[in-house]
């Protein structure tokens, strides 16, 4: 019905029933894991920064998980490259190591990693590699969101790099990889990860986050080339899913005010709305009702009271606390050793 008929036969009024009843957002096809998450899984995940917006969640809710053991990575050959080191236990040695800006730095990972202590540096990346390694054996899922097909390589020998680690723009060369390259390279690295762990199920999402500075149309076009590389990769294994949070951000939400103010990240309504959809389509409905009992208790714990001595604080603090030993009796693979030291402390 025209929206014109509508005003001139009805009441003004009546308009929000209405703009109610229209149909303001694209439906989306969400579809649903056939063996959901539970908190029986372990879970690693890896990639861009949207990544870590779903591993804070799954932490937040008590999930075995591990994020990121190499830092941020945007593209397919840093994730497939990261993967692969995982998998076949890869020690770094101070050669791998350059130094620039006053730290020690590895190409291979981000600047978290770096450090003014070169020993100490290769310290903290093998003790991830060691983490990482025996996490991957075990592990029942890893959630692989992919950010950018653009990678840099170095100029003076060619080598792909993680992370340029504010080095200067002449040192890099920049190129967009082929879609048979990113298949191809991901192929090998699921083929890896099979053999040595048959039960892991991979899930593909890609980064909503906009890279700006390529352009707007070469951000379209590395999307674009990731979504192609990755429905080719569902498309050959049983054991491979793809989550659509770039169409659900792109397509679905489609406006600004689902964005930081530089425009290019996904705000936390945003996010949000994302992980609901994603715990509607990947999570097991059975354990709803404890995640929602682990998120009341985080929400507790973010609580700030401007009188600590008070009786209604202590009651406050000890009716928490046990819920908190009530939750770890009724489950006691879940560790709440942190809420209670809070809660009891």
């Amino acid at each position: 019905m025209p929206a014109a008929f509508f005003l001139s036969k009805y009441p003004i009024q009546q308009l929000a029933v209405y703009l109610c009843l229209m149909q303001l957002q694209l439906n989306i096809d969400m579809p649903k894991l056939s063996k959901p998450i539970t908190y029986a899984d372990k879970i690693l995940l890896i990639g861009s920064c949207f990544t870590e917006h779903i591993a804070d969640r799954l932490e937040q809710h008590k999930f075995k998980i591990l994020s990121n053991p190499h830092g941020i990575l945007f593209n397919p050959l840093s994730v497939a490259y990261s993967l692969d080191s995982y998998i076949d236990g890869r020690r770094y040695l101070a050669s791998d190591l350059f130094y620039l800006n006053e730290l020690w730095n590895s190409w291979d990972h981000h600047s978290r990693f770096s450090g003014t202590d070169q020993i100490a540096v290769i310290d903290g990346i093998n003790q991830s590699q060691q983490g990482a390694h025996d996490f991957i054996k075990n592990a029942n899922r890893v959630i692989i969101t992919l950010g950018s097909a653009f990678q840099y390589h170095l100029k003076d020998s060619g080598r792909p790099v993680a992370n340029n680690h504010r080095a200067p723009a002449q040192w890099f060369e920049k190129r967009l990889l082929p879609i048979d390259l990113i298949t191809e390279t991901l192929e090998n690295t699921l083929q890896k990860l099979h053999t040595l762990n048959p039960s892991a199920n991979v899930q593909f999402t890609i980064s909503p986050v906009r890279h700006i500075r390529d352009g707007v149309v070469d951000n379209n076009r590395s999307k674009a080339r990731l979504i192609e590389a990755v429905h080719d990769l569902c498309g050959r294994h049983e054991n491979v899913t793809y989550f659509p949070a770039y169409e659900l951000v792109i397509d679905v939400l489609r406006d600004y005010r689902f964005y930081d103010i530089d425009f290019v990240h996904p705000n936390f309504l945003a996010t949000n709305i994302v992980w609901e959809h994603y715990v509607q389509a990947c999570i097991d409905p059975n354990i709803y009702d404890l995640m929602k009992q682990i998120h009341e208790i985080a929400i507790a714990m973010n609580h700030r009271t401007r009188f600590p001595d008070t009786e209604a604080h202590k009651k406050f603090l000890h009716v928490h606390s046990e819920k908190i030993r009530l939750l770890q009796a009724r489950h006691p693979d879940l560790d709440f050793r942190e809420e209670l030291e809070y809660f009891e402390r």
